[in-house]
Parts: structure tokens; C-alpha cells; sequence
């Protein structure tokens, strides 16, 4: 279960799933959170994370950075992925389910190419959490 003192854990259990969904390249997470409001036994979560990626020689390839914004709406966990590189990149809501939104107005829109990529990643990411419903 996650604690307050885990947030090396978390970091590293974020970037294991950029890696995977999003190989060949490597991630490292930092916590960019404007405040420590994090975890499950204290019913409060509100991260922002940054996700750097390189390649396999250790080029950094900033086109592929994320953000990974994690936080609770109500009872449930919340999760919305964006591309720090590409601003106007639809950007992904997922809760229950996926919902793609247009980075401006916020209104939905059909999902992208290759949109099951970070779908795959927020579900990696939200099975890290144990939260009671």
C-alpha cells in the first residue's frame, strides 16, 4: 500500500509503466506537485508528474515528455495525460473509462492514432493504487 513515504516507490512504478507502453524509449518520472498532497490513507491524492523520456543511448527526446496529472474525484481516482511537447495534442481523461478531450476548449473528441498507447499507460498507472471504493 502506498504511504507518504513512498514516493520514490510511486516515481519509479510510473516510469516502469512509460517503459513498457512505450518502448523502445526510457522515462524517468519527477514529482512536479506544487504541494505534498499525496496518498491513500489520507483519502487525498493530487500529483503532477513529468515524464522525461531518452532513448536507449541516453539522447533525451523531449518530443515524447509527459504530463501525468494523478488526483481524486471523489471516491474514485482520476488520471489525465498530456504531451508537454505538443500542446494542442488532444489530451486523455481516464477514470471509469477514456475519454479523449480537445486540449483548449475541453470539449471531446475522436480518440488519435495510436491513442491505445496512453490508454495502456493510465491503466498501468491507476492499478498502482489500492483505493477503497
Amino acid at each position: 500500500m502506498l504511504t507518504k513515504d513512498s514516493n520514490d516507490y510511486l516515481l519509479a512504478e510510473v516510469a516502469k509503466a512509460c517503459n513498457f507502453c512505450f518502448k523502445p524509449w526510457i522515462y524517468s518520472v519527477i514529482d512536479n506537485s506544487a504541494a505534498e498532497n499525496f496518498f491513500h490513507e489520507a483519502k487525498i491524492i493530487d500529483l503532477t508528474l513529468i515524464s522525461k523520456c531518452r532513448s536507449s543511448d541516453g539522447k533525451r527526446l523531449p518530443e515524447n515528455d509527459l504530463e501525468i496529472e494523478i488526483y481524486r474525484s471523489g471516491l474514485d481516482l482520476s488520471i489525465t495525460l498530456s504531451w508537454i511537447y505538443f500542446p494542442n495534442k488532444p489530451i486523455l481523461w481516464h477514470g471509469k473509462h477514456s475519454l479523449w478531450m480537445d486540449s483548449t476548449s475541453g470539449s471531446r473528441v475522436n480518440t488519435p492514432n495510436e491513442a491505445y498507447k496512453l490508454e495502456a499507460l493510465a491503466r498501468r498507472i491507476r492499478s498502482i493504487f489500492f483505493l477503497d471504493e
